[in-house]
C-alpha cells in the first residue's frame, strides 16, 4: 500500500521517526529514573538534616538565620583574637597568677586568725566545762591547711575533745558520752550566745551524772543562755529546774475506757504556777511535796535562781 500511495508513505516515514524519538525519550527517562532510585532518598535525608541543623542553631544563637550568621562571624573574630593574641594570653596568665598569690596570702591570714580564735574559744569552753562537772576536759580547735582554695579559704576546721585527764583529743561525737556532748554544746552556746543566736535549743541529759553544786552551775548557765535564745530542758534535777522561767511537768495517768480491759495510759503536760512549782521541786528533792523542810528547801532554790 505504501509503495502505491506516496502520501501514505510519507505518513509512515513520519510515524517511524516519531517512534524512534519516543524510544530515545523512554531510554533517557529510564536512565533518569534509575538515578533517582540511587540518590533521591539520600538527598532527601541530607536536606532534612540540614533543616534540623538550622533549626537547632536558630534556637541556640538567634531568632533567625541572619542572626546566627552574625553570631558566627563575631565568634570567629573573637576566636581569631584569642588564638593569635599571644601577648594577651600571657597578660591574662600573669593576672591569674597574681590573683591566686593574693588569695593564698589572704587564706594564710585567715588561717592565722582562725587558729587564734580557735584557741580563745577552746579556753573559754574549757572554763565552762570545768564548772559543768568536767574539770579535766580539754577542747581543741584544729585548723588544717588544704590544697584547694574555696569560698571560705583553704582550711579544714575540726573541734576535738579530751573529756578526761590523759585522754587524747578526738572529734566531737567519738570520744564523749551523750551527757558530756550535751554539756559541751551548752558550754559552746553560752560562750557564743552573745554573738550568734540559733533561736531555740533543746537539752536532754545535759545534767546526766551530776548533782549538787555542779547541777546548780548547769542550771545557772542554762539561765544565762536563755537571755539570748529560747531554751527547753528535760531534767530530773531540782537544782536545774529551779532556774526555769516556766516549769512544765510531764505526767502519766491511767484512764478507764469502760471496756473492762483496764483502760489505757495517757501522757500530758501542764504548766505549773508558783505554788505548784514549790510542791514539784519539793517532790523532786525529797519525794515528799508536803514536807515543810522540802518545801523550804525548794523556796530557797527558787530564790537563789531568781538572782541570775
Amino acid at each position: 500500500m505504501q509503495d502505491q500511495d506516496e502520501e501514505l508513505a510519507a505518513i509512515a516515514e513520519q510515524i517511524s521517526s516519531v517512534s524512534g524519538l519516543l524510544n530515545d525519550a523512554a531510554s533517557q527517562l529510564g536512565i533518569y529514573a534509575a538515578g533517582l532510585d540511587e540518590s533521591g532518598p539520600e538527598r532527601l535525608a541530607e536536606v532534612h538534616q540540614r533543616r534540623a541543623d538550622l533549626d537547632r542553631l536558630v534556637r541556640l544563637y538567634g531568632p533567625d538565620v541572619d542572626a546566627v550568621l552574625a553570631w558566627a562571624e563575631e565568634s570567629r573574630r573573637r576566636l581569631g583574637t584569642l588564638q593569635s593574641d599571644t601577648d594577651r594570653l600571657e597578660t591574662l596568665s600573669a593576672e591569674i597568677e597574681r590573683l591566686e598569690e593574693g588569695l593564698r596570702t589572704d587564706a594564710a591570714e585567715l588561717r592565722r586568725r582562725r587558729a587564734e580564735a580557735g584557741r580563745r574559744l577552746a579556753e573559754a569552753v574549757g572554763e565552762e566545762l570545768a564548772a559543768l562537772a568536767m574539770p579535766h576536759a580539754r577542747m581543741v580547735v584544729e585548723v588544717t591547711e588544704t590544697e584547694e582554695l574555696g569560698p571560705h579559704g583553704a582550711d579544714a576546721v575540726t573541734m576535738l575533745l579530751a573529756p578526761h585527764a590523759g585522754a587524747d583529743p578526738l572529734p566531737l561525737g567519738k570520744g564523749a558520752s551523750g551527757g558530756e556532748l550535751s554539756r559541751v554544746m551548752l558550754a559552746l552556746e553560752v560562750v557564743l550566745a552573745a554573738h550568734d543566736s540559733a533561736g531555740t535549743f533543746i537539752f536532754d541529759e545535759v545534767d546526766a551524772g551530776v548533782g549538787g553544786k555542779a547541777a546548780v552551775q548547769i542550771g545557772r548557765r542554762l539561765a544565762v543562755l536563755a537571755r539570748h535564745v529560747q531554751v527547753i530542758v528535760v531534767t530530773h534535777l531540782p537544782q536545774v529546774a529551779a532556774f526555769a522561767q516556766h516549769h512544765v511537768r510531764v505526767f502519766k495517768s491511767s484512764v478507764e475506757d469502760g471496756s473492762g480491759s483496764g483502760g489505757f495510759t495517757a501522757t500530758d503536760v501542764r504548766t505549773l504556777d508558783e505554788q505548784e512549782r514549790v510542791s514539784e521541786l519539793a517532790r523532786m528533792l525529797a519525794g515528799q511535796e508536803d514536807s515543810d523542810s522540802a518545801r523550804a528547801h525548794a523556796r530557797e532554790l527558787l530564790e537563789a535562781a531568781s538572782g541570775v
